[in-house]
């Protein structure tokens, strides 16, 4: 809990203070306090659902944040176009309300059994009904549930437009905080109230884990290819990071849920700090289509660099956080004996070059159009920017800080899982 309140909340220090251009750009002035008031509630959501320790709260806390982001994702609509924000986010609220219910009638039926919410008693008092029909029926529709908020394939449809059409501070903000905690969620109930040992009894678990993350992996780095709109380029990839880090838990092993335990950090900074270089090329280019950034590597020298910087990330080269989660991804895909997994790994690696360098191709090598004249974004949005992606150069090189405390959470959680509850 502490190491997810630490990214929230570190998340929300850069991301805040950015907004102010931003918004200021992207959203009608007579909206703009509506966007803070639901902006601080979908923190205080986030952060409630990570510190409760009570499972009803859990699904309060979700529904707290869920609505202030339906909210903040319709306040990308503009004037005198279409509203395709308030189309995605009507879609996420349809989609999120039947994640929602899930949960609950999960919650419900772990209450139906044991007669408690608490999460320290349930993990206690569950192990003693694990065999029942009740409380197999319980862990899947949790799962299911958590895995619509998580955006895991093939319950991803909401994030793609979301992502696209929410303002850039709001992308960058549910990217690095919304989906990171819904992992979150899905780990503790699945390790610390059902146990590891009731997961594996389930017998296709794993075989159907697996499987979906891959595809994840796979479906979201050729989709992002695909894209000429940055925003939706960055919107796919995150479908395969999540692809990612539910992989880590489906090999059954530590070094695998480490793998994506700390892919979980890495990909906040990363991709927070993506999606906010892609604000302030909005900012200044009133577009993030790639036909209208030829030569802004010229333009805005600092924001391309920074993209550039951030992308290496993802790709997972050497020295960056993005290096360290793959590496341990792999290292669990060779411990569970699945050394083709190792090798798709490395593969779908190749998939992110294409996707990241098809933007640099457009910012480096192409011609700005004649006459153009466009300033550097404003240093209120660079240092937040930089701040991040740099972050995500200093864990890549500097890996033992938040190595050492997913490979502590990874542990401690399969340690609860084994033993059946606290």
């Amino acid at each position: 809990s502490a190491y997810i309140l630490t990214i929230s909340s570190s998340i929300a220090i850069f991301v805040f203070p950015y907004a102010k251009k931003s918004v200021e750009k992207e959203i009608p002035e007579e909206k703009i306090h509506y966007f803070y008031a639901a902006m601080i509630l979908c923190l205080t959501g986030l952060m409630g659902i990570t510190a409760t320790g009570d499972a009803f709260n859990v699904f309060v806390f979700l529904e707290i944040s869920s609505l202030s982001t339906y909210a903040l994702v319709a306040m990308g609509d503009k004037k005198g176009e279409p509203p395709l924000a308030s189309l995605a986010a009507y879609r996420y609220l349809i989609m999120g309300t039947i994640g929602g219910t899930f949960i609950l009638l999960g919650i419900g039926f772990l209450y139906m059994m044991t007669g408690t919410l608490n999460m320290a008693e349930l993990s206690e008092k569950i192990p003693l009904v694990a065999e029942t029909t009740t409380i197999r029926a319980a862990m899947a529709f949790i799962t299911v549930g958590t895995s619509i908020k998580l955006a895991l394939f093939p319950l991803h449809m909401w994030l793609p437009n979301t992502y696209t059409h929410a303002p850039s501070v709001v992308s960058a903000f549910l990217s690095s905080t919304a989906t990171k905690v819904s992992y979150y969620v899905l780990l503790r109930m699945l390790f610390v109230l059902f146990g590891v040992s009731l997961a594996a009894q389930a017998t296709h678990f794993k075989f159907i884990i697996a499987p979906m993350a891959l595809i994840a992996i796979f479906l979201g780095s050729v989709n992002a290819i695909k894209q000429t709109n940055i925003k939706k380029l960055l919107a796919f990839s995150s479908v395969a990071q999540i692809g990612y880090m539910v992989l880590g838990f489906s090999f059954n092993n530590i070094n695998g849920l480490t793998g994506g335990i700390v892919h979980l950090f890495n990909h906040a900074l990363m991709k927070g700090g993506l999606f906010l270089v892609v604000g302030c090329m909005y900012y200044r280019m009133n577009s993030v289509d790639l036909k209208d950034l030829k030569g802004i590597g010229r333009l805005m020298p600092w924001t391309t660099l920074a993209f550039a910087l951030g992308g290496l990330g993802l790709i997972g080269v050497p020295f960056t956080a993005g290096f360290i989660s793959k590496w341990y991804l792999v290292l669990g895909a060779l411990d569970a004996d699945a050394w083709w997994i190792a090798g798709l790994i490395l593969v779908a690696s190749l998939l992110a070059v294409v996707y990241i360098f098809k933007v640099l191709e457009v910012a480096y090598f192409q011609e700005p159009e004649e006459g153009l004249s466009v300033k550097e974004a404003p240093l209120s949005m660079l240092v937040p920017t930089y701040a991040l992606i740099l972050a995500s150069i200093y864990f890549g090189c500097n890996t033992d800080p938040m190595l050492s405390v997913a490979r502590e959470v990874a542990e401690m959680f399969w340690n609860i899982g084994a033993q059946g509850g606290v």
